[in-house]
This record gives C-alpha cells, sequence and structure tokens, in this order.
C-alpha cells in the first residue's frame, strides 16, 4: 500500500446532501444544559464540541482501563482489508490502535479541526505510518467518497454533532451496503458514568435518531465500563 500521510479532502458530488425542509425545520432552540449548545433535535440537546485543548484528556494514561480500549477493538473485529472510518478521531487515541493491528488494514481519519488532524499528521510522519489518510471533514459532511468503508467508528462523538441528520446522510452514503457502525457513548442510563449528562447517549435515543436515518441497531456490547457499543447496519 502505497505511503499516505497528507491531508486529503474529499469533495465528492456524492456526500452533498440536500436539505429537504423537513431536515431543516426539525432542529429547535431553547435553553437547556449549561453544557449544551441550546440546539435540539428529537428532544435530545446537542452537546458543544471537544476543542483541541482537550487532547490531553483524550490520550490520559488510564483511558484504557476506564473505557477498556481492548475490548473495543475487539468489538470491531477489525479483518484483513478492512477499510475503516474514524469519525470525529480526534488526537487519534483510536486510529493508531486500529492501524496497527494488521498492515492491510487502511484508517481514513476524519476530524474537522485543524490542530486535531496537525496533531495526528506528526504521528504518521514520526512514525511511517502508511494505512491512515487523514481527511477534514465539516459540520455536514464526512467528506468521503460514496460506497468506500466496511466499518465506521464514532467514539463519544456524534451527541456533538451540530448537524446530525446531514451527517448521517453523508456516513450512510460512504458506508457500504453491508458496512457497520460502531456508536459508543457514554450511557446516560447509568448515573454512576462519571460524564456531564449532556455528553451521555442512551440506547433508546440513539435507535431513535439512527431509525430516522435508515439504520437499525443490530446488537448492543453491553460489557465496556462505562460506554454503550451499538452497531448499527443499513436498514
Amino acid at each position: 500500500m502505497r505511503k499516505i500521510i497528507c491531508l486529503l479532502a474529499f469533495c465528492f458530488s456524492s456526500t452533498l446532501i440536500a436539505q429537504s425542509p423537513s431536515s431543516v425545520d426539525i432542529y429547535t432552540y431553547k435553553k437547556g444544559d449549561p453544557n449544551g449548545t441550546g440546539k435540539w433535535y428529537m428532544e435530545r440537546e446537542i452537546a458543544y464540541v471537544m476543542g483541541f485543548q482537550g487532547i490531553s484528556w483524550l490520550e490520559r494514561s488510564e483511558r484504557d482501563k476506564e473505557e477498556n480500549t481492548a475490548k473495543l477493538l475487539q468489538h470491531i473485529n477489525l479483518t484483513s482489508g478492512d477499510v475503516i472510518a474514524d469519525i470525529g478521531a480526534g488526537s487519534g487515541y483510536h486510529v493508531f490502535k486500529m492501524s496497527s493491528i494488521a498492515k492491510d488494514v487502511f484508517v481514513y481519519a476524519v476530524d474537522i479541526q485543524d490542530e486535531m488532524l496537525a496533531e495526528m499528521n506528526e504521528r504518521i510522519k514520526e512514525n511511517s505510518i502508511d494505512n491512515v489518510a487523514l481527511v477534514k471533514g465539516s459540520e455536514k459532511s464526512v467528506n468521503l467518497p460514496e460506497n468506500s468503508v466496511d466499518k465506521i467508528l464514532m467514539v463519544d462523538v456524534y451527541h456533538e454533532f451540530s448537524y446530525p441528520i446531514e451527517m448521517l446522510a453523508s456516513i450512510k452514503s460512504a458506508l457500504r451496503a453491508d458496512g457497520k457502525i460502531y456508536l459508543i457513548e457514554y450511557r446516560a442510563e447509568d448515573p454512576s458514568v462519571p460524564i456531564k449528562e449532556v455528553h451521555k447517549m442512551s440506547e433508546k435515543q440513539a435507535v431513535k435518531e439512527f431509525e430516522a436515518a435508515g439504520f437499525t441497531l443490530e446488537k448492543n456490547k453491553e460489557n465496556l465500563p462505562w460506554q454503550h457499543c451499538m452497531v448499527f447496519v443499513k436498514s
């Protein structure tokens, strides 16, 4: 596989999302959680995006234990030839773990923040990694080619999407017919999970939103310490 270390910004007409009146009108605005944006979708307040200033928290030494990352990666079951996209990849915490599982696994690392992409690019250059491509997404698109990805990983990021309707449409376009989405979110049903409420999601809420976008919950692997691992497929 040829070395790909540069920032890719795909612009494919197939991923452009046409806004219907329903996709515009369904977002509402009202006061809510102090940590929320005041923008609501399907009775859920959208959270603020974690900025690049949070890199140290993303890379904290205790994260493996708190989230059991090894177990999560087992759930994804990466196999030879898989193409996976980490949406909201941040500093690349999961990206580089996945890219090292097998040389013929290819990872798209998608993020909207230049600082996060720069952080990952430094690691790519320093370690001569040739199976990771950086992609700058937008608030409404993952900017990936149509029908290009076998698996999509979203770790504690979906609840921060400013435009979940448009983003799920973009993701659906990029995902192959038999592809899977691995939605990782802190469990809202569990008050013992030490995360702000607006940064949690319940299985019920996730299913409601993903079903509206044309996905079906295949299973929820409920053996991570703090998070849901919900696996969605195209309906």
